[in-house]
């Protein structure tokens, strides 16, 4: 299925066009045909999985672009609802709709100022609820969509919520997405919505087929020489690195940095502009690595990211997904890269388990292999470059000293030293050696669960016997009992 099946309308659909989108993902192909036919929709689908679009598109193919607020998104962080805005912005753009970003910590008179003027409205809902009850926005969107709707409920923001639809006409359209369905998210969809329809994206869809998944073996103290023979070897266009603790951000940030790298960090702990700053850099490709915890990166909507690079592997299953559905969008290919260590043996099987994908063992490649593929580069840059004058007489002096043969060996020696390439020859692991620990590891497990089923054994026994000589007691109590 391609989108051009919606038979959305031509701007909308040259907006798409220009975003390379050319097949819908799961979630969208299943959503959208139930917006389009003006029913609310309950959505449960991860982060990465194309949530915006499934309800951004919609949304913008059927407002009458009347001048009016016709369309209101919640979303539960400053940093979501900027990301939200845009792509409804850059979805809109041929049609004329124009978003206002609604969040706390900016100026009440300049949001104010954008609503007046715009079509959608993205807002958290603590701000957006100050505007409503203080009388200075009044609206009667026509489409209202909860986006992440079991973060908000984790951020407590559930009484807001509730407050937020007593403004808001029963006649509108209401669309609901959420990670995960518990009680309370259940309970809403019934007070907020009419007869919703139901769409469920389950684990076998959560994972992109255009994602490869890979991760290296290798011991602790190698992460960091790892993660730059792979950046050198892999030489990722965007790239996105996670990391577990603000600490870790800030460290590997520095460290990148002083290594030549095109490379800044995103966490919660820095102010409001300096991530807006970060988050735009690395949107308009000035920017080739972000290095990023999971909560500052939860909603970041980068179609163009070709790589993620877990620097740790993370301790769940929904956070590996998140993570890696930042790269293989619009039907893109991608790349998941995650760094292990023996001792991260436990969460690598259960994320390969539960996310239910074949995660390829592969070993850190060489000084020799990482000048191997350079070495294309390195050709296409040499037949693309164009001569100068001051070369020409530069190699009219090495004539004098040299035969051709010698200036090209030289002048290439040359270009490869300024391409160093740092760290030991070997990093990491082998697959021998990688296969001899999992072999272990398999042989640790087994006799695990071995020793369990052992001493469950021995207890029911116990159990068994305590159970004989309570009875026994019991029957001569009875006994004793009868005779007195």
């Amino acid at each position: 299925m391609t989108f051009k099946e919606f038979n959305f309308k031509p701007q909308l659909q040259k907006a798409i066009d220009d975003a390379g989108f050319r097949e819908p993902s799961p979630v969208q192909q299943e959503a959208i045909p139930i917006v389009l036919e003006g029913k609310d929709i309950v959505a449960q689908a991860h982060t990465g999985t194309g949530k915006t679009a499934a309800f951004g598109l919609p949304i913008l193919n059927m407002m009458a672009l009347d001048g009016s607020v016709e369309a209101v998104i919640i979303v539960p962080t400053r940093e979501l609802a900027t990301q939200v805005s845009d792509e409804i912005y850059r979805f809109g753009k041929y049609l004329g709709v124009n978003t206002a970003t609604v969040y706390g910590g900016s100026s009440y008179h300049r949001q104010i100022k954008h609503i007046n003027n715009a079509g959608v409205i993205v807002a958290t809902p603590g701000r957006f609820l100050d505007l409503l009850s203080n009388g200075q926005i009044d609206i009667a969107p026509k489409f209202v969509v909860l986006d992440e709707a079991d973060e908000m409920l984790d951020m407590g923001f559930l009484e807001d919520i509730k407050e937020i639809f007593t403004y808001f006409h029963s006649t509108r359209q209401t669309l609901m997405f959420s990670a995960t369905m518990p009680p309370a998210i259940k309970e809403l969809s019934k007070t907020i919505l009419y007869r919703p329809e139901f769409v469920t994206i389950t684990k076998k869809n959560v994972t992109n087929t255009n994602i490869s998944q890979d991760y290296y073996v290798v011991r602790e103290n190698e992460r960091d020489d790892a993660l730059i023979r792979l950046l050198d070897f892999k030489d990722p266009e965007k790239a996105i690195v996670f990391c577990r603790t603000k600490r870790e951000v800030d460290r590997l940030s520095n460290f990148l940095s002083s290594k030549g790298y095109s490379a800044k960090g995103l966490h919660g702990d820095m102010e409001q502009r300096q991530r807006e700053e970060v988050i735009k850099a690395f949107k308009r490709d000035n920017l080739e690595i972000l290095i990023a915890t999971d909560v500052a990166a939860r909603g970041l909507d980068v179609s163009n990211v070709t790589h993620v690079f877990n620097y740790h592997i993370p301790f769940d299953s929904e956070s590996y997904v998140h993570r890696i559905g930042r790269t293989g969008r619009a039907g893109r290919e991608g790349k998941a890269i995650s760094i292990v260590t023996p001792h991260e043996f436990n969460s690598l099987k259960k994320i390969q388990k539960n996310v239910g994908s074949q995660l390829q063992s592969k070993v850190i490649p060489s000084i020799a292999d990482v000048q191997m593929r350079q070495r294309g580069n390195m050709l296409e840059k040499i037949a693309a470059q164009p001569v100068s004058d001051i070369a020409r007489e530069l190699v009219e002096d090495l004539k004098k000293e040299f035969v051709d043969e010698d200036i090209a060996l030289k002048l290439a020696s040359l270009m490869y030293s300024a391409n160093d390439i740092g760290g030991s020859d070997k990093i990491g692991m082998n697959s021998s050696e990688i296969s001899q620990l999992f072999a272990r590891f398999e042989n640790d497990e087994a006799q695990k669960r071995s020793g369990k089923r052992r001493n469950r054994g021995h207890n029911n026994r116990g159990r068994n016997k305590r159970k004989r000589d309570g009875d026994d007691r019991s029957n001569r109590n009875k006994s004793y009992s009868k005779r007195r």
